[in-house]
């Protein structure tokens, strides 16, 4: 960034607002509002405007707790700009890509400062005050680059701050604590111990490798300038998860959550045992209020981003920092030579070092059930008198697949829906556009697996050419069963006349009389993990092809986890685990032969999401007086 860049860019964003918090406060009163009301209106939207907490006020006008006197909490932190900030971006999101969400996911790159501490609403704009004059009387004495270091264990990855530099940050953070306790009445604690820039923290242990190469891309000599700024959060919300609405939806009944595109949702986990099957209750930020919403109607969101940015200080380097010359580009950085001008990026070097083809494994839970839709009852709908299917509504199957044995197993053995059909088969299209070489099928017993599997090579164009193993260890936990016994699945013969291309040559590797009602968690656990070796075993591994296993909910991470080295969850962590993964819900590992270790990373293909659509009835809704 050119010097006069930098300095226009602190001119603005220091800049004091052009109506102090107590002139809006005032306005607000003004305009009839309770003091403690405004206050608190003002406090959740920054003090940036009358227009934003007339909005905000206007939105929480059912907010339960607008009257409660619950302060915000407020933090410090030190926050890095410019061409640094691009590359730790780019760290971010493949770290995510390869190795999923950690802890450093939810929030921005930063420095902390100040823990956490709790402000009075009232008492905020002296914060601000206080802020402003500490910012300024360290201005000549803040580095102009700060000395960054990598450090690395088994649940934390980041930089850490030069014992130097940080000393001068320490008295920074010192001096804004101990005015703030002094004159806002505020017990504020500064952050003394290592001072640091998270890039990774509680990953799997598995990891870190991968990690530390993602890291060694970074520059901790780029381009960077650092700014002060200090956050607020609801402190009701810290422990919950956040999500965002991806759809909006308006509340079929009184006890539901309206929510619209973009709205963010804080739920506790705590809270969601006794919730329906595809539902979570929630507290919407926008609002206030709180309800049931349909959970694939969202997606996870970073804990900061509800957090709000009340004041921002930018500490302007000596123009001295910007004089070095692109034909002096090398500097000695943490014991290695990097390029101040010229660094590559990480998704640069990933894209040389991830260019080949790697045997994978893509565990997938199976289509929706008619069940799901129709209830337990299902069958009984569409039954006649004389005992013979018909097509009740059009989401039922065209036609059952035909069985020697009574057509009643059906009910605890239950196919797709039309729907869990055609997403199957949009599965199995994507999977094609995205040119993924399935080589291998396995799926469970259950026929809604069998025919998700079928069709999903149906839109790979693959349903002649690869045969479904059915593998009577890939059923779910048999706990889970409400008839308490095993199923009475199809035979392979009855599936073969049924049109399915099995392959009738596999012998399962756990028989299907070893399958034991109500067996325990840790039962589950070792046939699972017995199972999956056996699958991967059976596959070479110079086919470099994907390995497509169809089972339930439950499938996902206990055929994934023993993959990757890890031990099983607690059960009921699992079960709540289980009850969000939807219709088709996947997740991939990927072999790193080289290492021999298998990897998580994100799926070939987006997840599939689609809202609920009610019976209707023409001659009770249109036709009703």
């Amino acid at each position: 960034m050119a010097v006069a860049e930098t300095q226009l860019y602190a001119k603005v964003s220091n800049k004091r607002r052009s109506k102090s918090p107590s002139a809006l406060l005032e306005s607000l009163l003004a305009k009839g509002f309770p003091a403690h009301i405004a206050q608190k209106a003002l406090v959740a939207t920054g003090q940036k405007s009358i227009d934003d907490a007339a909005k905000w006020l206007h939105s929480h006008s059912n907010d339960p707790s607008l009257d409660d006197p619950i302060p915000q909490e407020y933090a410090l932190y030190l926050c890095p700009t410019g061409h640094l900030y691009n590359c730790l971006q780019d760290f971010w999101k493949e770290s995510e890509r390869q190795c999923g969400k950690n802890r450093a996911h939810e929030v921005f790159p930063h420095i902390t400062l100040c823990d956490f501490f709790t402000c009075e609403d009232q008492k905020v704009e002296l914060l601000y005050d206080i802020m402003k004059r500490i910012c300024n009387s360290f201005a000549q004495r803040f580095p102009p680059t700060i000395s960054l270091s990598l450090h690395s264990s088994t649940s934390y990855l980041g930089f850490f701050v030069g014992d130097s530099h940080a000393n001068i940050l320490k008295e920074f953070a010192a001096a804004f604590s101990s005015e703030a306790s002094a004159m806002a009445d505020c017990h504020v604690k500064p952050c003394l111990k290592q001072l640091h820039l998270t890039l990774a923290h509680k990953f799997c242990p598995h990891h870190q490798k991968t990690l530390e190469q993602l890291a060694k891309c970074i520059n901790p000599g780029e381009t960077c300038h650092w700014v002060a700024a200090l956050y607020s959060r609801d402190m009701r919300f810290v422990h919950y998860q956040t999500l965002r609405a991806l759809f909006q939806y308006k509340p079929q009944n009184i006890d539901e959550l309206m929510i619209n595109v973009g709205d963010f949702i804080y739920v506790n986990p705590m809270q969601q045992s006794n919730v329906s099957e595809g539902w979570v209750i929630g507290t919407s930020h926008q609002t206030g209020c709180r309800g049931f919403l349909p959970e694939n109607y969202t997606e996870r969101a970073s804990e900061s981003d509800t957090w709000v940015k009340h004041r921002e200080h930018a500490f302007v380097p000596d123009p001295k920092f910007f004089t070095q010359s692109a034909s002096e580009p090398n500097v000695k950085l943490n014991g290695e030579v990097h390029n101040l001008v010229m660094s590559r990026s990480v998704t640069d070097v990933l894209s040389l070092q991830y260019t080949g083809l790697r045997r994978g494994v893509l565990v997938m839970r199976h289509g929706e059930r008619v069940d799901q839709v129709f209830g337990k009852s299902w069958l009984q709908q569409c039954l006649s008198a004389d005992g013979k299917y018909y097509r009740a509504d059009l989401n039922f199957p065209s036609a059952l697949p035909k069985r020697k044995d009574r057509m009643k197993h059906f009910e605890h053995d239950p196919p797709l829906s039309s729907c869990g059909v055609f997403q199957s088969r949009l599965i199995g299209e994507a999977l094609l556009d995205q040119e993924v070489t399935v080589s291998y099928v396995y799926s469970s017993p259950a026929l809604r697996c069998i025919q998700t599997a079928q069709h999903v090579l149906q839109g790979l164009k693959l349903d002649q050419k690869v045969k479904i193993r059915v593998e009577p260890g890939l059923f779910e936990w048999t706990k889970w069963e409400a008839s308490k016994v095993i199923p009475s699945f199809m035979t392979l013969t009855e599936l073969t006349e049924a049109s399915y291309n099995i392959d009738t040559s596999y012998r399962g590797n756990i028989p299907l009389t070893s399958l034991v009602p109500s067996e325990s968690y840790e039962e589950y656990v070792c046939r699972s993990s017995a199972v999956i070796k056996e699958i991967i075993a059976a596959c070479p591994s110079k086919g470099k092809g994907v390995i497509l296993i169809v089972g339930h909910g439950s499938s996902l991470a206990s055929f994934t986890w023993p993959l990757m080295g890890l031990p099983a969850r607690d059960s009921s962590d699992f079960a709540q685990m289980v009850r969000k993964i939807p219709s088709l819900g996947m997740c991939y590992c990927e072999e790193l032969e080289e290492e021999k270790k298998w990897l998580m990373v994100s799926p070939p293909v987006k997840t599939l999401t689609h809202g609920a659509n009610a019976a209707f009835n023409w001659r009770n809704i249109i036709m009703e007086d």
